[in-house]
């Protein structure tokens, strides 16, 4: 874990190689070193350190009384999350899975998303909910899901979904100083990605995307674990001298519209690319978003690519197959480009 500095228009700044993870402990660590209020609340991550060791050590500075353990009960992890954000702390409350969020959606859902706008906002309700989430694991149909458009759906709810270390540490420090809650959906495959991350106060505001790689001809939308997916495709047109556009959400609300319209406007043709099931995805929506802003610009219409529509298989080359990979992504954006009749979703 090497110190660096980078030049950059603001002075000099001090970088690290950290992998995913440890963004997010770093991150989790200056923010309840900066304000007693912050703690941490879940199953195992205090004395196991976290099923992804995202709280490594964490115990051990701060005890107890800030780093708790619970039962295995997600409704009573959220729910005493919620009471504890309404008295003035601000709990970030980690779930082992997203999956298991499904318990607990009745306080995500008709709590926390509701009681500042209940309570007239009279009662803030600053809180974090970390989640892992994410398929091609083989860890079965039950334990292989990505929920991000459930929470999207829901008003007062912040959804989060960092796709680099930079971002992890950037966008969670963020998120525990917002008033709201936070919905902080991390892919369990990128937990071991290594990148360069700011040390120190790094900030990055909720609903700013980020065009991580520029281009012209050709619009690439996605967050987290596709976004990878995306450069990779990217790098693979611009062997053939496409110029593709690869522009990384970071938020879903709040969605960073503007951005995606204006790479739109620009390139004129647009994929969006998710990893979670096809019908009813947040790729649907950012899809119906461009059509409805941008339907004079565009040369051919919004592409989306997704998972199929099944629940996830268990044998390892099924689960890839029904998965959306950089090489779908290439194929699609030729055909689209070739102006090809594109009726099967990729």
């Amino acid at each position: 874990m090497d110190a660096f500095k980078r030049i950059s228009l603001f002075g000099i700044v001090t970088m690290a190689e950290l992998t995913y993870r440890e963004a997010l402990n770093q991150a989790l660590r200056e923010e309840m070193r900066r304000d007693s209020r912050v703690f941490i609340i879940g199953e195992e991550v205090a004395y196991y350190q976290g099923t992804y060791k995202v709280t490594q050590n964490l115990l051990a500075e701060f005890g107890e009384q800030r780093v708790v353990d619970t039962p295995i009960a997600e409704e009573g992890i959220v729910g005493t999350a919620i009471g504890a954000a309404m008295t003035g702390l601000r709990p970030v409350a980690e779930l082992m899975t997203v999956n298991f969020s499904l318990l607990a959606m009745d306080m995500i859902v008709n709590h926390a998303a509701k009681i500042r706008l209940m309570f007239n906002a009279q009662v803030d309700v600053p809180m974090v909910i970390r989640m892992p989430q994410s398929a091609g694991n083989q860890l079965g149909a039950q334990h292989s899901q990505l929920f991000e458009a459930y929470f999207m759906h829901c008003p007062g709810l912040r959804v989060v979904l960092p796709a680099t270390p930079a971002d992890a540490k950037g966008l969670l420090k963020t998120a525990i100083r917002d008033n709201n809650p936070v919905i902080f959906l991390e892919n369990q495959s990128l937990y071991s990605i290594k990148g360069d991350v700011p040390a120190g106060e790094y900030l990055l505001p909720l609903g700013k995307a980020n065009v991580i790689r520029e281009g012209e001809e050709i619009t690439l939308i996605s967050y987290s674990k596709m976004v990878h997916e995306c450069l990779a495709a990217a790098e693979e047109l611009a062997k053939d001298n496409i110029s593709a556009e690869v522009i990384d959400l970071r938020c879903l609300n709040p969605l960073d519209k503007k951005t995606i319209f204006d790479s739109v406007k620009k390139t004129r043709f647009a994929i969006v690319v998710n990893e979670a099931w096809y019908t009813g995805s947040a790729g649907a929506e950012i899809a119906s978003l461009i059509n409805e802003n941008c339907f004079e610009y565009l040369d051919a219409p919004v592409k989306r690519i997704s998972a199929y529509d099944i629940p996830m298989p268990y044998n390892k080359n099924l689960e890839q197959a029904v998965l959306p990979h950089k090489d779908d992504i290439e194929k699609v954006a030729k055909r689209l480009l070739m102006g090809e009749e594109l009726w099967l979703k990729r």
